[in-house]
């Protein structure tokens, strides 16, 4: 790689996480009240436009609302947003998510998405980590054709299930792969 090459990679790389820093994913202010509502009303929107989530609610050990994450990219990329971890219906911790990749994109993308947890064990270890990294070991409820998502018997014994959802954008799909979620005070 020349001087050059290292020098617009290094360059296109700062412009695009500026970008993502620049955008606006709705939580501007960092008070907790405002991060609440955005959760309530996000959990208000899943329930009611994906009632079968609703039985992954009842399951659930916990559950991390991420209302909205912001993504963009041109070569190199990144996202994030801020949320909170709802435990027996009551917001216990507040967190961030981002990301940063390299490959081949182009454009932005708004989304939001809920991990349930369904075990106890589950929660624990996201709670006590010093930066929960997503991967694979996350099972996703799916849209199907209708327009609805689902939670098939296999993933209800998942111990950690994705939902992403209210996609809008022009990056093409959403995936969770490599997100590190971080606590946070608010």
């Amino acid at each position: 790689m020349t001087f050059s090459t290292r020098r617009a990679f290094l360059a296109g790389g700062g412009a695009t996480i500026l970008a993502t820093a620049g955008c606006s994913n709705g939580l501007s202010s960092r008070g907790s009240q405002n991060i609440d509502a955005r959760v309530a009303s996000t959990l208000e929107y899943l329930y009611s436009n994906y009632p079968s989530t609703r039985d992954l609610r009842d399951k659930a050990s916990g559950i991390l609302v991420m209302p909205l994450i912001t993504k963009a990219g041109f070569g190199v990329g990144g996202s994030y947003g801020r949320g909170a971890l709802v435990v027996d219906g009551m917001p216990i911790d507040y967190y961030s998510a981002a990301t940063a990749n390299v490959g081949l994109q182009i454009g932005a993308q708004q989304y939001a998405h809920v991990l349930f947890f369904m075990t106890n064990d589950a929660l624990y270890d996201f709670r006590n980590s010093s930066g929960y990294e997503a991967g694979a070991d996350i099972e996703y409820a799916v849209r199907d054709r209708g327009g609805n998502l689902s939670a098939t018997t296999t993933t209800s014994l998942t111990p950690v299930i994705g939902v992403i959802f209210g996609q809008a954008g022009l990056i093409a799909g959403a995936t969770l792969e490599g997100t590190k979620y971080t606590r946070i005070i608010p």
